[in-house]
């Protein structure tokens, strides 16, 4: 499946930003299952400086700095991709979730911090008892360790409503237990929490989701939004992803931008501006399926666009 991906951001302040200095998570990575093949990103008003980057975890970042007074900040960023079909993988296959968190101080050695790191405590993820206590029913003595994240999945899809209004970015994991609501950032959070709880690597990945109208209803541009979930470490499979906030195992339909710790590591935005007062955000997404042509021997061609080469995109 091949997607175009249109995310625009708008910031509104009472009072000019005399100078912004921002740090973009909006290019869609290459993964096992995803190939990057466009991406476009415009700032209005237009930065002074501006260069892209590939940070610690191998995602695509976009630094831009606005030097201009401005009152208004728009962001609009166009990508697109193809995504392949998830492996199917059998949950009761893995190994128990004990011999994985009992395994990774030798998978140090083997895989370095590209797994370790992701088992410890963070600004927004913070290992707890409670969590823990949680996570405990998902997790008997020798329970293969994919199927007790697919158990612990779907419990925190059952147990949590999703409501946008209980939660803020900072709202700690406890509160989110104790009120059982939020949104996927929160239960992606919770999910992670509990793993690390348990000693075992999980990791957070930000993205999109293709969404359906209701029957008989038209799309409407702008009506989706950024998505999260969780990656979980598992000798042999490597990372596995699983979507609590809609029971199931990641799949075609997720579009993947960048993955951290936490939140904190891939936010879709970020800055530090100087000025501005009081300010309003408003974000819009948008995610379609572009129709796919074929040659006469058959062989795709995406959407029959030819990607540019340098010279010619600079002609």
């Amino acid at each position: 499946m091949i997607y175009r991906i249109s995310h625009v951001t708008e910031y509104q302040y009472s009072e000019p930003v005399t100078l912004a200095h921002h740090l973009a998570h909006l290019s869609p990575r290459d993964t096992d299952n995803q190939i990057f093949r466009r991406h476009r990103l415009d700032v209005f008003p237009s930065p002074a400086v501006a260069h892209d980057r590939i940070d610690a975890f191998g995602n695509r970042g976009s630094v831009f700095i606005v030097q201009e007074p401005h009152r208004c900040l728009t962001v609009k960023a166009n990508s697109e991709v193809e995504v392949l079909p998830v492996p199917a993988f059998e949950p009761l296959l893995s190994p128990s979730w004990e011999q994985v968190r009992d395994g990774l101080p030798e998978d140090l050695s083997q895989q370095g911090l590209s797994v370790y790191q992701y088992i410890f405590d963070t600004a927004l993820v913070k290992c707890s008892r409670e969590l823990a206590e949680y996570a405990a029913s998902s997790f008997p003595a020798d329970r293969p360790l994919l199927d007790g994240v697919m158990d612990l999945s779907h419990r925190i899809f059952s147990d949590f409503v999703f409501d946008p209004a209980a939660t803020t970015v900072s709202t700690p994991l406890s509160e989110v237990l104790a009120s059982r609501r939020g949104v996927c950032q929160d239960f992606a959070h919770l999910e992670i929490g509990c793993l690390r709880s348990l000693g075992l690597a999980a990791r957070y990945v930000s993205g999109y989701i293709e969404t359906e109208p209701l029957p008989g209803q038209v799309k409407l541009h702008g009506c989706d939004a950024s998505h999260a979930w969780v990656s979980v470490y598992c000798p042999g499979q490597g990372w596995v992803d699983f979507d609590p906030t809609n029971d199931q195992q990641v799949s075609g339909q997720h579009i993947t931008l960048a993955w951290g710790r936490d939140f904190g590591d891939v936010s879709p935005l970020r800055g530090v501006i100087l000025g501005g007062g009081q300010h309003s955000l408003s974000v819009g997404v948008t995610v379609t399926q572009v129709p796919q042509q074929f040659d006469q021997a058959g062989n795709s061609n995406g959407n029959g666009f030819q990607q540019m080469s340098a010279q010619q995109q600079q002609q």
